[in-house]
């Protein structure tokens, strides 16, 4: 019996000098305050680090995080001054700067800052419209910001950040946005469209108007060089034909070559003979006449014939004259100062026709 009570007693001691070790002897992490109280009355803040207490007598009220600390509030339902009702989400970033007020100040300074927050949210929300509300939340955070850091500043906390995480309008007013952005949309794309084809056509306008000058200039070139072409081979044909020297009964049956291609043609449905072919008949008479007698009378022919010797045909034209071309691009720069010429006489031919009889003194 003496060894097992002398066994107990022991162990006893054991375990209650472990407990006073366990109570004396205090390590506090880094970026932690612990708050020590003793007999009940605060007594000190232990930092990082070892400290030793008064076993029994000296007790660990609290244990405060310093660190800075993320704090996500439920959404909350807020009625703007346009009387609609929206959610709203916060996230709070706070870091306590006083454990000794964070402790003795607030019971709870988490549920302080949510109550807060939501207090003050509606009040700043309550002032503002739910397109000011969309559109102002720096604005928002500000506010908030300002009046927590007020408020949780006697508590030992400072609030760093206030965001707004999420604002959701009632589901009519967001089907009503949706259809106001699509209609935006639209009249944008409208509008980008309308000033597309505004340019396109403008440049096809601008592309044929150069595309007609380009075409009236080659025109006027060719217009140019053809009738340069055709006054050349007038000149040469006239040229030829006087040197030619031709008779009277030529000229007549080229003119009776002519005629039928004046009567060719489906719509020419009367002919008209014109007086010069009496004339050009009555030449072709007489040469047929002339033939016949000088078969008939035989040597009296030779007579004729001599006393009506073919005049001596003229030496065949050799050599023409030449004609200049006159230089398309000269020519049309000459056409061209013709005609802005007679463009400055004609408006100031209206001009003075404008002005009226000038008075007389």
């Amino acid at each position: 019996m003496g060894t097992t009570v002398t066994l107990i007693v022991l162990v006893l001691v054991v375990v209650f000098v472990a407990a006073v070790i366990i109570r004396t002897i205090r390590i506090v992490p880094q970026a932690t305050a612990v708050i020590v109280e003793r007999l009940g009355r605060y007594k000190t803040t232990l930092d990082a680090g070892l400290h030793f207490l008064v076993p029994f007598i000296d007790k660990v009220r609290a244990t405060v995080d310093l660190r800075e600390q993320v704090v996500s509030f439920p959404p909350q339902p807020v009625i703007t001054s346009d009387n609609l009702v929206v959610s709203i989400d916060t996230v709070i970033y706070y870091q306590p700067t006083d454990p000794k007020a964070a402790t003795y100040e607030i019971a709870n300074y988490i549920q302080g800052i949510e109550q807060l927050t939501v207090t003050t949210l509606r009040n700043v929300i309550g002032s503002l419209d739910l397109e000011q509300t969309l559109t102002s939340r720096d604005q928002i955070n500000g506010q908030l910001r300002g009046v927590l850091d007020d408020a949780t500043g006697r508590w030992g906390i400072r609030v760093n950040r206030v965001e707004l995480k999420a604002i959701d309008p009632p589901a009519s007013v967001q089907d009503s946005m949706e259809k106001q952005m699509r209609a935006e949309r639209d009249r944008r794309a409208a509008i980008l469209n309308a000033e597309g084809l505004k340019q396109s056509q403008i440049l096809t306008a601008e592309g044929e108007k150069q595309s007609s000058i380009l075409r009236a200039e080659g025109a006027a070139q060719a217009a140019i060089l053809r009738s340069q072409g055709e006054a050349k081979a007038i000149t040469q044909v006239f040229d030829a034909i006087h040197r030619g020297d031709p008779d009277p009964k030529l000229l007549a049956y080229q003119y009776l070559q002519t005629l039928p291609q004046i009567a060719k043609g489906d719509a020419n449905k009367v002919w008209i003979v014109p007086s010069e072919l009496n004339d050009a008949l009555k030449g072709f008479g007489s040469m047929f006449a002339a033939h016949g007698d000088g078969a008939g009378q035989g040597g009296g022919a030779s007579a004729a014939g001599a006393a009506r010797a073919p005049r001596p045909a003229p030496e065949p034209a050799t050599h023409f004259e030449e004609v200049v071309l006159e230089d398309p691009e000269e020519a049309l720069r000459r056409a061209r100062e013709e005609a802005a010429g007679a463009s400055r006489d004609a408006e100031e031919t209206t001009r003075i026709s404008g002005q009226g009889p000038v008075a007389g003194p």
